[in-house]
């Protein structure tokens, strides 16, 4: 693509004029089907301007969802920094746009890990979607499931009775359920049509077959005591277990690693 020459922007409070893409723009505007024209004609989205901008952290600082989830299908980068080091993840959060952050986290354990960093509320409760441990459940993201749950996210919060164990389920993720359960769901939770997380599985499917499995065999006495242990320390837990003076090997047990 082409850079105009005649269209200078202003970039946050610097004082710093450049010049920017049609992509930019677009992005910025929240002109999707443009964005999306210019996608299929070949325009890159992860093209920079001064400063390192990319189209990703114009959309993300206005926004714009649509032309959020537009470039991310296209590949845009989406831990790209700009010459601050803020993240697209950094300016949907100063737009305070939720929507956007909640796409920005579907891509990247990455970004769960730095919110983490930031003393992020693992808690945090959204009408629609729940906790965030509900939301990488829905979106069938096991890798960010892993990072909150080892952060400290509590497995078996609720919404509307709904746990991340229900969805787990009906996504039919195993190795989800697996982790789940490892970290103390409760898969006798009952959820608004009083129906177990087992009742969500296809019968006969290797998910059903891995929750009648822990319903038929209860957790071994190390099992209870690394989660006795993760209980009480909650989400202190990683820095408080790395300093205790024990074998490595139990160490790395305790941290699920």
């Amino acid at each position: 693509m082409e850079i105009e020459i005649s269209q200078p922007y202003y970039v946050g409070d610097i004082g710093c004029w450049a010049e920017r893409t049609e992509v930019h723009k677009a992005a910025s505007l929240g002109h999707a089907s443009h964005l999306q024209d210019l996608i299929e004609g070949g325009a890159s989205v992860n093209v920079v301007a001064v400063d390192s901008i990319t189209p990703l952290h114009e959309a993300c600082l206005r926004g714009q969802a649509r032309c959020v989830q537009l470039l991310l299908d296209a590949g845009a980068q989406v831990d790209a920094r700009n010459v601050d080091g803020s993240t697209p993840l950094c300016d949907a959060c100063s737009a305070g746009s939720l929507e956007c952050v909640k796409l920005l986290l579907e891509r990247n354990s990455d970004c769960v890990k730095l919110l983490i960093a930031m003393d992020a509320c693992l808690e945090a409760y959204d009408l629609y979607y729940g906790t965030p441990l509900h939301v990488a459940c829905v979106n069938a993201h096991t890798e960010c499931v892993k990072v909150l749950l080892n952060a400290g996210a509590k497995v078996n919060a609720a919404r509307l009775h709904e746990t991340p164990l229900h969805h787990a389920a009906k996504h039919m993720r195993v190795e989800m359920i697996e982790v789940l359960v490892e970290f103390g769901a409760n898969i006798y939770a009952r959820d608004q049509h009083n129906r177990k997380p087992v009742d969500y599985t296809t019968p006969g499917s290797p998910s059903e077959a891995c929750l009648q499995f822990y319903e038929n065999n209860p957790m071994t006495l190390q099992q209870l005591s690394r989660l006795a242990v993760r209980r009480k320390l909650g989400t202190t837990a990683l820095n408080v277990i790395a300093q205790l003076d024990m074998p490595k090997l139990i160490i790395s047990y305790l941290c699920y690693q």
